[in-house]
């Protein structure tokens, strides 16, 4: 700290930070070691795929786990806190198609960018554990995982339906179709059969489900999971094809309506659409419409508010109840990826079927009569989607909806068109991918032994470097070194599998081999795994609720019956972060954000209405992105981090504000200075302004400690910022030394997760030796923090502002006196006797007759006027037990405090002193104000 006569070194943000950056890489400070000794705690941010430069959302997800990860370092916990990249993965291949760059070098070069970034922000991960899942070390293990889930049939092919452009001849990722067509050439992208490689991830369903109420995620995440999961009980029914005795099974909630289903509709994706209407007069308007549907949005085509679209293919199926021929319809509100891809419509009981019936006048047939009134067909303006009894349904005519479930299932299945099943509408996980940049498959194809998994020893099967990226095909089959290959089994010619694995698989259980990254010899060392996993909180987007999330547990559930992990879940606690929004121009016309070009002179290029300011999700197609590489020069990391978790809590969407990193500037500068220098003056008594100031301190750090612990970071960083001021206004006057300096040496320990360079730094100035990062979290002392207190504050701010609500109404510019007058004696004593009784639950008649057996009587009108307004509002009950000496002590010792805000002699009276009429009127802890 510096002293009135040394002058404050100015506080210079890069200087500092690259100072302690080296310090803690220099010694090691953040690496990390199983250590039975001390109890472990896992945090870890999900990995990011390194597109080349942070973006703010990457700052903030960043921000909220080193301020985690550091302060369960400061309460004693063995903290893992690493990092690595998700680095394979599509825009690696893209940038070698376009631009005819080396994936792996577009990858590496990305993630020595990125790297630097994090490091500029000084996030304390143990660097030595880094992971890129591009690295054949890496990609090794994914090749042992798939090869473990062969041998416990949970892998296997099938022919399974891909997005293919007929005119580059290659598959496509759903990201590389835009609009339904080809993303390089534009040609109408078709859906192809493919043998390829898919995990029995349905085998898992049930426990992947009802695992979810074991763990401490978001809800909403849950929700998410379960439903996309999607367990339903129901029944399997079999439609037949009229013509072509194609059979499709279609499964429903709803056998009780299969009476009522007058047509079907299929997806325009399904295989056997373009199959049926080829070489018909149907095939020129189906392509037309199978080419706008594409164009909408696959998962809001099911939205029951969208247009339901579509039209007759010029086939018909059989109801497998009645024999009825159903016309069969292709419609924009079913998907491919849901259930069958097709549908069977009852319009009289689904609202979706209903819309689509009138608009292409298809019989709608009732088959449900509600209990109490009867349908009439003709007056429908709506399905009926209740409950009621069964008619137009044949024998079961009469039967309630609910029972005729299954007994027609049960008919259905003596006829062998249908049976009772449980169904998800979570599909297996179809891992292949026609891709170069991801982890072969480790198979091999040979005529005589069939399919041959790769020996163990043989791993990894590395990407050969002989590649042609032409965007055209299977890159790997350009490489017959990489292609042709000897059979394990009968040493004869072979082939090796072209096909590489979903990135997916990277991300699904990256998070174990953190805890033991450089293993050669094994996935991992099961003793470090059962030290440091499960991971105790888990940070990421809401984006990955189902993915990602979904797939990682299912790897740990693989994992764990493979005898290789004692639990069942991956992640303990979840935290999914909000997104980072800036205003950005949006016209109520055109009802959309306007990039850029699209707004000019304050109004829509496109129809000339007024834009207005609107929140959006920052991004680079609006033009609304804050560089965080523009952020943190200009003001260094930690003010950048500050503000960053300062101005929302971590769950919330954040709104970006420039004046609020000005704001955060400011106050990182004038931290600064009130925490190194000097206070003016120094007194060795104690005040109250000592016993309010340590009072503010052991509740700042009380407070402090629980909203960090509920990752509340806001919310803590506020209280921290509160404290401050107030720190600062008891620097303002004649400081208790030791006190002084124990509030500046917490302090500092509190913010130092927040602003960890800058804390060091302050921490080195008061001549400690040790780093801040590694010293222990401050504890507060309940005996500091007594509801006496509390109160007294609370009586001090209420005294302030009743004191400058008076001013406003009486509008006297300069105060000579403030006049406070006490409540008499008796009237302590009355709201004692008050507060007790109602602790007991006495009523009011009750207690009037208490108190007229005490001395308190002779009072009698003046103690009845004061029940009253107890009654009427109990909070002017004082909290704790008070009377007239200490209240009257209290006033004199803050005394010297009001003189000096208000700038007037304060006076200080007891009610039966004086003679003022508005005396009458002080109750306990609310005195008369009198100014003057």
């Amino acid at each position: 700290m510096s002293s009135k006569d040394t002058k404050l070194p100015p506080y210079e943000p890069e200087k500092i930070e690259k100072k302690w950056q080296k310090k803690w890489a220099e010694k090691k400070v953040f690496e990390v070691e199983l250590d039975p000794k001390k109890e472990k705690y896992y945090c870890l941010e999900m990995y990011p795929y390194p597109s080349a430069t942070l973006h703010m959302g990457h700052l903030r997800n960043y921000s909220i786990g080193d301020c985690f990860a550091r302060y369960k370092r400061m309460r004693g916990f063995n903290v893992l806190y690493p990092m690595g990249y998700d680095s394979f993965g599509l825009p690696a291949e893209n940038a070698a198609i376009q631009h005819s760059i080396d994936p792996e070098k577009w990858t590496d070069d990305n993630i020595t960018q990125i790297k630097s970034q994090q490091k500029r922000i000084g996030l304390s991960y143990d660097w030595r554990r880094e992971v890129y899942s591009h690295d054949e070390n890496y990609y090794k293990w994914n090749q042992w995982i798939f090869l473990k889930i062969f041998e416990k049939d949970l892998a296997y092919r099938d022919n399974s339906y891909v997005n293919w452009c007929p005119s580059c001849n290659t598959v496509l990722a759903n990201e590389q179709v835009i609009n339904g067509k080809c993303w390089r050439c534009s040609s109408i992208v078709t859906q192809k059969f493919l043998e390829q490689w898919l995990f029995k991830i349905r085998n898992y369903a049930d426990e992947l489900l009802y695992k979810l109420d074991e763990i401490d995620w978001p809800e909403r995440v849950k929700v998410m999971q379960r439903n996309w999961i999607g367990r339903s009980e129901g029944t399997d029914i079999e439609f037949e094809i009229a013509d072509t005795h194609e059979k499709i099974r279609i499964f429903t909630t709803r056998a009780d309506t299969l009476y009522g289903c007058t047509f079907m509709v299929f997806a325009p994706e399904h295989p056997l659409v373009e199959k049926w209407v080829n070489g018909t007069k149907y095939e020129k308007p189906f392509k037309k419409f199978y080419e706008e549907v594409l164009q909408q949005e696959k998962f809001q085509r099911i939205s029951i508010t969208v247009e339901k679209k579509g039209m007759f293919i010029g086939k018909y199926a059989i109801n497998p109840v009645n024999d009825k021929k159903i016309p069969v319809y292709v419609g924009n509100f079913v998907v491919f990826e849901y259930g069958a891809g097709a549908i069977m419509a009852v319009p009289a009981h689904d609202q979706r079927d209903f819309e689509f019936a009138k608009k292409f006048d298809i019989p709608i047939v009732v088959v449900i009569q509600p209990f109490d009134y009867e349908l009439n067909v003709e007056k429908m303006i709506r399905a009926y989607e209740g409950d009621g009894s069964l008619i137009n349904s044949e024998e079961f005519n009469q039967l309630e909806n609910r029972m005729a479930i299954k007994e027609i299932s049960k008919k259905l299945e003596n006829v062998g068109k249908g049976k009772e099943t449980i169904n998800y509408k979570l599909r297996d996980w179809l891992i292949s991918r026609q891709r170069y940049w991801g982890t072969p498959i480790p198979i091999i194809y040979c005529e005589k032994c069939g399919v041959v998994p790769v020996p163990y020893k043989e791993l990894p099967v590395k990407l050969p470097k002989d590649i042609q990226f032409t965007g055209s095909g299977n890159p790997l089959e350009t490489s017959k070194e990489f292609v042709n290959c000897k059979c394990p089994k009968c040493k004869g010619d072979a082939r090796r599998e072209t096909d590489t694995m979903d990135t997916f698989v990277d991300s699904s259980w990256y998070f174990f081999r953190f805890c033991d990254p450089n293993n050669t010899n094994a996935i991992f060392d099961t003793e470090i795994i059962d030290y440091f996993m499960p991971v105790n909180q888990y940070i990421g987007g809401i984006e990955h609720a189902i993915m990602h999330l979904l797939y990682a547990r299912f790897f740990t559930k693989i994992l764990r019956d493979l005898g290789l992990y004692k639990h069942d879940e991956p992640f303990l606690k979840l935290l999914t972060q909000g997104m980072v929004n800036k205003e950005h121009p949006y016209c109520p016309t055109c009802r959309k954000f306007l990039h850029h070009g699209e707004y000019k002179a304050n109004k829509c290029v496109s129809c000339k209405t007024p834009y207005e300011m609107k929140s959006a999700k920052m991004s680079k197609s609006l033009g609304n992105v804050v560089d965080p590489n523009v952020l943190v020069d200009k003001y260094g990391a930690d003010t950048s981090r500050f503000f960053i978790l300062f101005w929302a809590n971590p769950a919330k969407e954040m709104e970006w504000s420039d004046k609020g990193v000005e704001f955060t500037w400011n106050f990182t500068n004038k931290t600064y200075n009130l925490l190194l220098e000097e206070p003016t003056d120094f007194r060795t008594k104690e005040t109250i302004d000592d016993q309010f100031i340590k009072f503010h301190l052991h509740k700042t750090i009380r407070d402090v400690t629980k909203s960090i612990e509920a990752l509340q970071l806001r919310d803590a960083a506020y209280g921290l910022y509160q404290f401050i001021e107030k720190l600062r206004n008891y620097k303002n006057r004649p400081v208790k030394q030791e006190i002084f300096k124990e509030c500046i040496t917490k302090t500092t320990l509190l913010l130092s997760p927040f602003m960890p360079h800058f804390c060091e730094e302050i921490w080195e100035i008061y001549g400690h030796k040790n780093f801040i990062s590694l010293e222990k979290w401050p504890t507060f002392d309940k005996q500091n923090i007594t509801p006496n207190l509390e109160y007294k504050w609370n009586l001090l701010q209420d005294l302030i502002s009743d004191v400058k609500n008076i001013l406003k109404v009486i509008k006297i510019e300069k105060i000579r006196k403030i006049q406070l007058i006490v409540a008499k004696n008796w009237k302590y004593s009355l709201f004692k006797l008050i507060s007790d009784e109602f602790k007991k639950g006495t009523e009011r008649k009750e207690l009037m007759k208490k108190i007229m057996q005490t001395d308190l009587r002779q009072y009698g009108k003046q103690v009845n006027i004061l029940l009253n307004k107890i009654l009427k509002n109990p909070n002017i009950l004082p909290p704790i037990k008070l009377i007239q000496t200490d209240e009257l002590d209290f006033y004199k010792a803050i005394e010297a405090n009001l003189a000096n805000k208000f700038s007037a002699t304060i006076e200080i009276l007891k009610e039966e002193e004086t003679s003022e009429e508005k005396a009458v009127q002080a109750i306990p802890g609310k005195p008369v104000i009198i100014i003057n």
